[in-house]
């Protein structure tokens, strides 16, 4: 039976989407204010406090920070330690949170070590020195391994697998499946909305890494993304050269719209890779937060 709606319920419907889309329009607009300024001269930037549209199109900074073959390397070496290192996130914290959900011995001795982990941290310099001891330094290890589970995360799937239907476990059981079995085959393919919402927290962070790869990785053929163009930001020797080599010697890059072009760079592929998992983002981190 269709229930009839008064005049009053439409007027809220119609307040609630403006309020709602004012509140979205605010959020993107500064993302729109540096899209637009990283397509603007320097003068216009300082000239216009805001604007979404550039009364001068220009790629100079664009030019200028792709002048160098160094960026596209570290594109290339930021999608493999993301990739790689979400793998490996995601292995470690399903595969011990789905051991922890089960009555194994000494189950609560691991869970409050992971709880102390959350509370109490050795540091920069222990955790520094604890890469170097075990060679790690200057590898792509030293990036994914200290960080391999996320505490917080780790709890939220405990949470989401301690609620999963254990009919279906003993079922496969019965059928001659082990743990493993179970996991790979039953778990996780039911489990796609979490997994897909974990992968992308993790994807993110590794995205995102900058302070561990400054701090790890000397090799500059190593560096993500972030680390290269903080360096170009801060005028790099290196990717300077390269371009004054095809410019004029005299050339001064444009800093500002520059630094705006870095964020975007560094954003756009996040943003491209998000709808794909967007369907499962918000069931994923419900299901996990709420039950238990």
């Amino acid at each position: 039976m269709r229930i009839k709606r008064g005049v009053g319920s439409y007027v809220f419907d119609f307040v609630n989407y403006l309020i709602l889309g004012l509140f979205a329009i605010t959020t993107l607009l500064p993302f729109i204010y540096v899209l637009a300024a990283s397509f603007s001269t320097d003068a216009e930037i300082a000239a216009r406090p805001f604007y979404i549209i550039p009364h001068k199109f220009t790629l100079d900074a664009y030019e200028y920070v792709f002048s160098s073959s160094t960026v596209i390397h570290s594109l290339f070496n930021s999608a493999y330690i993301t990739i790689i290192g979400t793998l490996i996130n995601l292995f470690f914290t399903f595969t011990l949170a789905y051991f922890l959900s089960k009555n194994v011995i000494g189950k609560n001795l691991i869970i409050n070590g992971i709880i102390f982990s959350m509370i109490f941290s050795a540091g920069m310099i222990p955790t520094y020195l604890l890469v170097k001891s075990l060679g790690l330094l200057n590898t792509y290890w030293a990036l994914w391994l200290p960080g391999a589970i996320s505490p917080f995360n780790l709890f939220i799937v405990l949470n989401y697998f301690r609620e999963f239907p254990t009919e279906l476990e003993e079922a496969a059981k019965i059928d001659g499946c082990n743990d493993l079995q179970i996991l790979a085959k039953i778990v996780l393919p039911l489990s796609k909305p979490i997994l897909a919402t974990f992968a992308l927290f993790y994807g993110v962070g590794n995205w995102n890494a900058f302070f561990n790869a400054l701090l790890y990785l000397n090799d500059s053929n190593k560096w993500p993304i972030q680390v290269t163009l903080q360096n170009i930001v801060m005028n790099s020797s290196g990717i300077m050269s390269n371009y004054q080599a095809l410019q004029d010697p005299n050339y001064v890059p444009p800093a500002a719209s520059m630094r705006m072009a870095v964020i975007i760079i560094a954003t756009v592929p996040i943003m491209v890779v998000y709808p794909f998992l967007q369907k499962y983002f918000v069931k994923g981190i419900m299901i996990g937060s709420l039950k238990g």
